[in-house]
């Protein structure tokens, strides 16, 4: 099988989770990073809801949450503002970035379907569980 189903391709995504307090667990969806290697794409969104965040977290930081989310995306985007990781290929940059870790920006679960067009399924993930 080579992952082809009525022209549609597999694809594997992660959500972003916003934890601003790590020893509470409480969280916020603020992105999706969407995988298709059969496309060789690779590419995160991102949609901080403020006031949500500090509803849970008076205190957070909000700029720096922020600028966690633009380096998701820029490692995504590839080229020099993707730092150490500009010259992976796309699945390296997707595994990299939905590796566990206990920062304030967590990748949550990786998720798989199957899209006949990877950067709308970012759009369509992005508005059906973020916004």
């Amino acid at each position: 099988m080579n992952g082809r189903h009525s022209g549609r391709e597999v694809f594997e995504y992660a959500l972003l989770r916003v934890v601003p307090r790590v020893e509470r667990g409480e969280q916020i969806n603020a992105g999706v990073v969407v995988y298709c290697r059969a496309q060789s794409f690779v590419a995160a969104r991102t949609h901080l809801d403020e006031a949500r965040l500090l509803a849970l977290d008076p205190d957070a930081d909000v700029a720096g949450v922020r600028a966690a989310l633009a380096a998701v995306e820029n490692v995504c985007g590839g080229g020099e503002r993707a730092g150490q990781a500009a010259g992976d290929d796309p699945g390296r940059r997707f595994r990299w970035l939905v590796a566990p870790r206990s920062t304030v920006v967590q990748p949550g679960p990786v998720h798989t379907g199957l899209t006949a067009d990877a950067e709308a399924e970012t759009e369509r993930l992005l508005d059906l569980l973020v916004r």
